[in-house]
């Protein structure tokens, strides 16, 4: 397994992949009103993980899709090459 990147580019990976690296809570700042706590870089490579697992999953999905087409033209080929000749 891969080491998890931390600081500044665990940040940029998060930013590559849309990843919030907002936290839940927020804190009032004089003159600039709710900012946002960023997350804790456990909490972000936790977001980053999971991004990562979703990408993955939609290729699986793209690929799987594509294999059933295969298999049915693969039959609808065979059926043709016994019935046909």
């Amino acid at each position: 397994m891969t080491e998890l990147p931390t600081g500044e580019a665990l940040h940029k990976r998060a930013k590559e992949l849309g990843v919030i690296t907002d936290g839940d809570e927020s804190a009032v700042v004089p003159g600039q009103g709710n900012v946002p706590f960023l997350a804790s870089d456990h909490e972000i490579q936790k977001r980053v993980i999971e991004a990562e697992k979703h990408i993955r999953e939609h290729r699986l999905w793209i690929v799987a899709l594509l294999s059933a087409i295969a298999s049915v033209i693969s039959a609808a080929a065979a059926w043709y090459a016994v019935y046909c000749k």
